[in-house]
């Protein structure tokens, strides 16, 4: 059950990202939900730095910064392939 709520929570926090941060992506479905699973881990990540929950408990805070975590991906992809 954990897998299906990762993949659901990166689409959400990926479309999220894509919906808040200005500009034309090509990406597809699948690219969409590895942004948000990658934003999902980093946000993760953040949380457990500041708190003493795991990575992969599932919060609102860390559904929010799921998405924080995908705009930052987002936006280093668009960096990585704009110089490519």
């Amino acid at each position: 059950m954990g897998l299906i709520t990762l993949l659901i929570v990166g689409l959400i926090a990926g479309l999220l990202a894509r919906a808040i941060v200005p500009g034309n992506d090509s990406m597809g479905i699948l690219a969409t939900i590895v942004l948000g699973v990658v934003g999902s881990f980093v946000g993760g990540m953040i949380g457990a730095l500041f708190s003493s929950r795991s990575v992969l408990d599932f919060t609102t805070s860390g559904l929010i910064l799921s998405i924080v975590g995908a705009i930052v991906a987002l936006l280093i992809y668009r960096q990585v392939r704009a110089r490519a």
